[in-house]
């Protein structure tokens, strides 16, 4: 077995550093909504599409990205992810219709698209089976710790400056990132492979026509030729994708990836839970901010629970992997996920932040106790030479999850709103509970506000039923598809499997 990276720790520090402009910046984003509504004067479209434009372009290049990482230098596409997602977030601070934010934030989902599974894949490339689950749970926390601390100086910022202030955060960490990946981390790649230059064409133009029409859906209906259009385009390229990549002596995605149990078995779970989750988070922060009434640092500091029990929960799931094994780990995060949103699923308008607080509270210890597992298993099944490209089949399918949740949560959440108000209701007020409480001032009704958040609170509730069900649905999953595995020792034999040993850097 090749000796382990002598730097391997303090790479770690520097992958966990690059990553946070990605964190912070969607965290932030959220807590911004009511600002970007009030100051840009986007609409309730315009502040969908300033989410999705990110999603839409990350998801769709992440899989061209991984692939030209491990061809080319996985340091390499990190420090140019960082790169343009540094330059993008100083043209936001420019912006000045929604318009030109939505194109901004496209920019930034295509350097997140060279960023994130660069993390990753240079993450299993210094760590080997024995440290990698307690380097993923070390990676998680600190991450936690910049969605902690995110919302809280993009609170801060709002309640000072202007919207466009909260981007500022991400420059000083992109630089910070490039300046150290360059001096510590070492670069690494795959064999030499051709260029396949077709089937990342057609992976690129698939992903983005998928995630398109996912999120057209709730704004011009799923019958709609936008939608359908976007549907029957992803359907023909991805289709034509497998079956290239099946020919092809070179394929840039190995189809026998999703033949190993593990990897097909910890993406799916994780891919349930993002569809469960994505679409219900979102509107907490709706919740907080105009059904609480708390101020931009106020609402970001309400997620404080959430996350320093993930955070703690992350070396929890760690033991717990170690003693038990990952299907176990795994399952029982998931369930205890699900558990935080049947309370969530509780909530009534009379409760107040203290069952939210609890809902997120036992959210944590589900993410927290599954993470480790999940990520650990399936970057265990990746062979090396293929790390970037298999990093970037998780990120993908956790973003189409996340695409799905939002546009087919935020239609439940909408439905029920619309069904859980006055009859007499009519106009933008039964469309939104931003528009209503916008109606509401305006007319000086005050029951129109009430009934508003009410509706707003009841909708909530309905929909975290969802993530009752994708919880368990995910730990079932997971509990039937995984294949325990033998607890690694650090003296392997030179006949271990390809995925175990770590090539030198």
């Amino acid at each position: 077995m090749p000796e382990r990276h002598p730097r391997r720790w303090l790479i770690l520090g520097v992958l966990c550093l690059s990553l946070l402009v990605a964190v912070v910046d969607n965290m932030v984003l959220n807590i911004a909504i009511p600002s970007l509504i009030r100051d840009l004067g986007a609409s309730t479209a315009d502040i969908q599409w300033i989410l999705d434009a990110y999603i839409l372009v990350f998801a769709g290049v992440l899989l061209t990205a991984g692939s030209l990482s491990d061809r080319h230098g996985r340091r390499l596409g990190l420090v140019l992810g960082l790169a343009i997602f540094g330059g993008a977030s100083a043209l936001a601070t420019a912006c000045e219709t929604p318009g030109q934010l939505i194109a901004v934030r496209g920019l930034m989902g295509l350097g997140a698209a060279f960023l994130m599974p660069g993390t990753l894949a240079i993450l299993t490339t210094v760590f080997d089976e024995t440290e990698r689950k307690k380097a993923i749970a070390i990676w998680s926390s600190v991450l936690m710790l910049g969605a902690l601390g995110g919302p809280t100086l993009g609170g801060l910022l709002l309640e000072h400056y202007w919207w466009g202030s909260v981007f500022l955060i991400n420059i000083p960490i992109a630089v910070l990132g490039i300046v150290a990946a360059v001096l510590i981390i070492p670069e690494s790649r795959g064999p030499a492979t051709r260029p396949d230059t077709i089937g990342a064409l057609l992976s690129t133009i698939g992903m983005t026509a998928l995630v398109w029409g996912v999120i057209s859906a709730p704004e011009h209906g799923w019958g709609s030729a936008r939608t359908a259009g976007g549907f029957a385009v992803a359907i023909l390229a991805l289709t034509t994708f497998v079956i290239w990549e099946r020919r092809v002596t070179e394929p840039m995605l190995p189809l026998a990836l999703f033949r190993n149990r593990n990897f097909r078995g910890a993406s799916m779970s994780l891919v349930i839970l993002a569809f469960s989750a994505g679409g219900v988070m979102l509107a907490i922060t709706q919740y907080l901010q105009f059904v609480l009434g708390y101020e931009p640092i106020r609402a970001g500091a309400a997620f404080i629970p959430m996350l320093v029990t993930t955070m703690i929960f992350n070396g929890v799931g760690v033991m717990v992997d170690k003693r038990f094994g990952a299907r176990v780990a795994l399952s029982a995060g998931l369930l205890l996920v699900a558990g935080g949103f049947a309370v969530l699923a509780s909530l009534s308008p009379a409760d107040g932040y203290l069952k939210l607080a609890a809902a997120l509270v036992v959210i944590g210890m589900g993410s927290g106790v599954a993470s480790p597992a999940a990520v650990g298993t399936l970057l265990g099944a990746l062979p090396p030479e293929r790390a970037g490209v298999g990093s970037a089949v998780n990120d993908t399918v956790q973003q189409i999850g996340t695409a799905l949740s939002i546009a087919v949560l935020g239609s439940v959440l909408t439905t029920a709103y619309r069904a859980a108000m006055p009859a007499g209701t009519t106009g933008p007020a039964r469309d939104s509970l931003g528009d209503a409480l916008g109606v509401a001032t305006a007319t000086g009704d005050a029951g129109l506000a009430e009934a508003a958040r009410a509706a707003f609170v009841d909708a909530i509730a309905i929909t975290s039923l969802v993530g009752v069900v994708g919880g368990i649905a995910a730990a079932i999953l997971a509990a039937t598809v995984l294949r325990p595995q033998p607890a690694p020792t650090a003296t392997p034999s030179p006949t271990a499997e390809a995925p175990t040993p770590i090539p030198s850097n």
